[in-house]
């Protein structure tokens, strides 16, 4: 399933949301502001230069946690 598809399916199952696509200004919006801030978070947890090599598997871990909040799917490698 595509990104924006993710998007808005979790939007359909977790909020109220009225569909309105008159030229689609309003749903860009929806998309943008949900990708602008998973974004700001994953710069969060790459930018700590304290963390070790060993904690890069941490990282991975919350980044994956983040696609997962806004309901995306990053396969069934996180299934463990």
């Amino acid at each position: 399933m595509e990104l924006w598809q993710e998007i808005l399916s979790y939007l359909l199952t977790e909020e109220r949301v009225k569909i309105y696509f008159p030229q689609m200004k309003r749903i860009e919006r929806v998309f943008e502001k949900t990708c602008y801030k998973a974004l700001c978070e994953i710069k969060e947890v790459l930018k700590n230069p304290a963390l070790t090599d060993t904690d890069c598997f941490n990282r991975i871990e919350e980044i994956v946690c983040i696609f997962e909040n806004i309901g995306c799917s990053c396969g069934s490698r996180h299934d463990f």
